[in-house]
């Protein structure tokens, strides 16, 4: 007996030291990699550690990423009723990190904040962090705020993204971000006409722009001067650098004039309004456009087609591209094959978007087909516009056309997503088929609304349809 309970106790012992070892192990860490460590939890969870030991409790100042987001903060977002601001959060973080000798500067600071927040407090720490080597900035903040004009001087900045009700008022030719790479700004508000392509002009080694912009944002202009308020809204990218850039303009009211020169530009998104103004030039590397063209309420169709036509020519180059079928139909009706540009080097096209259905959905892809000779991949993720259901006449696509060339040689794939097996996709597909003379591969990914019976129905009769290539075969997802 007497020797089992010694046995016992030399392993209790044995246990008690290897938990003591592995203590021991994390305590020998270095501060560089604990810190390393923490970077990568939320500021709140980087804090706590602090409570741990006498060993942690000065290391989360050695992190050198702040990341301050009301919603992880907290469970539930301040209420009204809460003490709790930013500027609380702020004050007690700055007191902690400054009571601390040698804490890392922040090199990252990201602050998403939605009630209770006092742009005072804001202001003072964008500033103070700019002074001391910030790369990151990432502010979303529901209160107006105008930027320190150190902002537009940080040499340091590599990433800058800004949401919400910031005055964005660049100082003309004297604005310099030698170092920033990453530029977001989505609702921002603008000082003046050109205060956007100011602070363009600044950037000269931007790689990445994305611009979210609203006709709400620029009633600050209206505010300044009665020569302000009749000038257009400038957005001129001259960027010899920049690589990606989304655009997207929503119930854009105000005049307003696009010109975007670019020669490194590889991807190009644009969502909204066309406008009347727009010049687009020297993009020769462009390999992949995403084109959401919105047809104003006043915009007559033919106005419309020739603006959408407009913007495609100088995008000749494009090897994939993205576009919505709303848009096609529009353009169906208003202009002709041959006034569609041609895409000699379009290799993949995607057509989504709501069906406008009272129009021929084969009619409107085809211009497209005709134009781009060497297309391998066409792919479809349509839905219905609600409220119209299937109306186009099914006999639309029956109309003895010259088959495109991409169809004949080229086009080895095709695949359509959100399937649901009504009259005009399966025309679509039995067109498609029917023209298509090398194709591999048609993928069929039916909609995950339909029961069993219905994807089975649908499957059963898309294998009944006549295929031009003897090499192709159905995928069904």
């Amino acid at each position: 007996m007497k020797e089992q309970m010694r046995e016992t106790k030399e392993k209790e012992e044995s246990l008690s030291e290897s938990e003591e070892e592995r203590l021991d192990f994390i305590s020998r860490v270095p501060d560089s990699i604990l810190s390393y460590i923490l970077s990568f939890l939320p500021t709140r969870e980087a804090v706590l550690t602090s409570i741990l030991s006498s060993r942690w409790r000065t290391v989360w100042t050695l992190v050198p990423t702040l990341d301050l987001d009301q919603r992880k903060l907290s469970k539930t977002l301040v209420d009204q009723s809460s003490c709790t601001t930013l500027g609380d959060i702020l004050s007690n973080l700055w007191m902690l990190r400054n009571t601390v000798p040698n804490s890392t500067p922040i090199q990252k600071l990201r602050i998403h904040w939605f009630t209770h927040c006092f742009p005072l407090h804001a202001h003072t720490w964008i500033r103070a962090n700019i002074l001391h080597g910030l790369q990151d900035l990432d502010l979303s903040i529901s209160t107006p705020l105008e930027l320190p004009r150190c902002l537009f001087f940080c040499t340091t900045l590599v990433l800058l993204k800004l949401k919400g009700q910031f005055l964005l008022n660049p100082v003309p030719s004297a604005s310099t971000l030698p170092s920033l790479k990453t530029l977001l700004l989505q609702r921002v508000h603008y000082a003046n006409p050109n205060s956007l392509s100011t602070l363009l002009a600044a950037c000269p080694v931007l790689q990445d722009l994305t611009l979210i912009v609203f006709g709400s944002d620029l009633e600050r202009l209206d505010d300044n001067d009665a020569a302000a308020a009749a000038a257009k809204f400038n957005i001129i990218v001259l960027v010899p650098t920049l690589e990606t850039f989304l655009l997207h303009l929503q119930d854009l009211w105000y005049s307003h004039k696009i010109q975007i020169n670019t020669p490194a530009l590889k991807s190009f998104q644009f969502l909204g309004w066309m406008g009347e103004d727009v010049v687009l030039e020297n993009l020769p590397n462009l390999v992949k456009l995403f084109l959401h063209a919105e047809k104003h309420i006043f915009t007559s169709f033919k106005e419309y087609s020739n603006r959408v036509l407009d913007f495609m020519r100088p995008l000749y180059n494009v090897k994939s591209m993205e576009f919505h079928i709303k848009a096609a139909q529009f353009l169906n009706h208003a202009s002709k094959i041959d006034d569609v540009p041609m895409f000699h080097n379009l290799s993949s096209l995607k057509f989504y978007g709501e069906l406008w259905c009272k129009s021929c959905v084969w009619n409107a892809v085809r211009p497209f087909l005709c134009r781009a000779p060497k297309l391998q991949t066409l792919a479809f993720e349509l839905t219905n516009w609600p409220g119209y259901g299937c109306c186009a006449p099914i006999d639309c696509l029956e109309e003895a056309l010259d088959v495109p060339e991409c169809l004949s040689s080229h086009l080895t794939t095709c695949y359509h997503k959100g399937f649901s097996g009504n009259d005009i996709e399966m025309q679509l597909v039995r067109q498609i088929l029917k023209a298509a003379r090398v194709l591999k591969t048609m993928n069929i990914i039916v909609g995950s609304d339909l029961d069993s019976q219905a994807k089975l129905h649908i499957h059963e009769e898309l294998l009944t349809f006549p295929r031009s290539s003897q090499t192709c075969q159905f995928v069904f997802d």
